[in-house]
């Protein structure tokens, strides 16, 4: 395991020329960075989980219903032991076949059935209520974190000058506010990376996964080799655009749909300015040519730029999907349903379906749309990327 160590963090992969790992290592004089500081991370992720917790239950909640947000979820479909065993042991989408079996063995008509099954697919998914209180949670965190990363960064030269994120390199002390700011963004990042399983459903699951893995590699990696400087501009501004999302999130489930629109038109406008403005252009920038400059070439230099990279391919995808929904808001007088909605939309499932000749058929569908009536497009989703 020793051998397996020593050849992963080799030095002339790691760190530049003539910078070794003992120019890193803490003296009385000064502290730096350690690979052992970020075991802190899985701890605090845990703690940052049970606060999530706490906030919801007891802060989040009654706010949603002081606002009047639905607590209810989808209609329940009738209970049928029949289907039921269908539905969780062979398929929630039967094919016609198998529809005109069911019919025949519990003397329904098929649709039906095909209601009974949408409404059984609905009933699992997460209530309104659910949806507001994770983003409620998900709105304070990044208000917090991005008050303190603004607070912070003011104070530092290399926010007003990014040169300055390499100027006497590796000699660059590790602040107490810088090692908070790190260790507390990683811890939040790997708590997102194992709660989205259990979190409401993301319709890009699979992009925010990889947008997880990528950011807790950079910001870990970044932090060992002492690259934080550069590292505390990256997390301020993917933080920026996430305040907006949330809070346009939590005015569409209050059913405020003006306010809803207006803040997701605004986190359109920041979300783009940022991640394909001033990213490329400040970020890229520094990361590329001035820290080329600074510091020479090293093969490490290359794995956080392709990194880097792949977080800017994320973002332009991401930002087309935003200018979809943007363009159907501003060309339709309303927004439309943006493609970064963690939920699946359930109108594809509701249709009206006529009285069946079954008694079984007076349960009615479930009405509501995946936005609880109002426009979907932002069902509880991210982050931006966030980060």
């Amino acid at each position: 395991m020793a051998g397996i160590l020593a050849w992963f963090w080799n030095e002339r992969f790691w760190l530049p020329h003539n910078v070794t790992w003992a120019d890193l290592q803490s003296t009385e004089e000064a502290a730096f960075p350690q690979a052992e500081d970020l075991y802190l991370a899985f701890p605090l992720a845990f703690c940052i989980f049970m606060i999530r917790l706490l906030f919801e239950r007891f802060i989040a909640k009654p706010c949603a219903l002081g606002l009047k947000v639905q607590a209810n979820g989808p209609q329940k479909a009738q209970p049928n032991a029949i289907l039921e065993k269908v539905f969780t042991a062979i398929t929630k989408h039967p094919d016609e076949k198998r529809l005109e079996g069911l019919s025949k063995q519990l003397d329904w008509d098929v649709r039906s059935i095909q209601r009974w099954f949408r409404q059984r697919r609905n009933q699992e998914k997460p209530s309104t209520l659910r949806k507001f209180c994770e983003s409620m949670w998900r709105f304070t965190f990044y208000l917090y974190i991005f008050t303190y990363g603004v607070r912070f960064l003011k104070k530092t030269p290399w926010l007003w000058n990014t040169r300055q994120c390499w100027s006497g390199y590796p000699y660059q002390p590790l602040m107490p506010d810088l090692h908070y700011y790190y260790i507390v963004e990683l811890s939040f990042y790997w708590s997102l990376m194992f709660s989205q399983f259990i979190d409401v459903k993301r319709k890009d699951f699979g992009i925010m996964f990889t947008h997880h893995i990528v950011a807790v590699t950079l910001i870990s990696f970044s932090y060992v080799t002492n690259l934080t400087r550069v590292g505390t501009l990256i997390l301020c501004l993917h933080d920026a655009a996430d305040i907006v999302l949330e809070a346009a999130k939590m005015a569409n489930y209050c059913k405020c749909q003006k306010l809803s629109d207006l803040l997701f038109l605004t986190f359109a406008v920041v979300f783009i300015v940022s991640r394909l403005g001033i990213f490329p252009l400040w970020i890229l920038n520094t990361t590329l040519f001035e820290l080329y400059e600074a510091l020479g070439n090293f093969p490490a230099l290359w794995v956080f730029n392709v990194l880097l990279m792949v977080l800017q391919i994320l973002h332009c995808l991401w930002s087309y999907l935003i200018i979809k929904a943007a363009y159907k808001a501003i060309s339709k007088g309303k927004v439309a349903k943006d493609s970064r909605s963690d939920v699946e939309s359930s109108s594809d499932e509701e249709e009206t379906v006529p009285r069946s000749k079954a008694p079984h058929s007076t349960v009615t569908t479930n009405g509501t749309s995946g936005a609880n009536g109002t426009n979907g497009y932002l069902t509880g989703a991210t982050s931006s990327e966030e980060h």
